[in-house]
């Protein structure tokens, strides 16, 4: 065979999936972090120097801090169906995760590190808090006028989501293009 033989030209690789930059990666995941850190440190000291105490007015009536447990979601809906809460907040994780590995836009990587360390946030308040089984009760404590008492995770996915649907609006792309195929 000679060097100008077709048979020798190895054949292109397969097409697969493009991989997440490794800047967006880090991106994702130190925002992930930063807001499940904040939200379990804000929830650990409110548990301790908040829960059983007078509510702290900091804007008279219209931003209070207030120690309380939900087991349901947001304005207290579903407190009977905790575990389903549980399960929500496992599905966005997991497919926060499998996202994760096509993900090329800062932009989306900031809304799902906001969305992961959100559900992340309450996932382990359901997990490990009373009465346990999957079931435990969230901690929220950021009480705003005539609206809902919230923690710093319902903050993050609230964030999150708003962020999601304004990229989604404005057609930003998570992923690269499948690149195409040399058929």
């Amino acid at each position: 065979m000679t060097a100008s033989d077709p048979t020798d030209t190895p054949a292109p690789p397969a097409p697969s999936a493009p991989s997440a930059p490794r800047r967006v990666l880090l991106l994702l995941w130190a925002v992930t972090a930063t807001a499940y850190v904040l939200d379990l440190v804000s929830k650990i000291a409110v548990v301790a120097g908040l829960e059983g105490r007078a509510p702290v007015r900091l804007i008279g009536d219209w931003l209070v801090l207030r120690a309380q447990r939900n087991s349901g979601a947001a304005f207290g809906i579903g407190e009977t169906t905790t575990i389903v809460f549980t399960l929500v907040a496992t599905a966005v994780a997991v497919t926060v995760v499998r996202l994760s590995r096509r993900l090329v836009s800062t932009s989306w990587a900031i809304a799902l590190g906001l969305l992961l360390g959100g559900a992340l946030g309450n996932l382990t308040d359901r997990l490990f808090r009373a009465p346990g089984n999957l079931q435990g009760a969230v901690v929220d404590f950021i009480a705003v006028h005539d609206f809902s008492v919230m923690n710093l995770a319902d903050w993050s996915l609230t964030c999150g989501c708003a962020l999601a649907v304004l990229l989604s609006f404005r057609n930003t792309p998570l992923s690269a293009a499948p690149a195409p195929s040399g058929s």
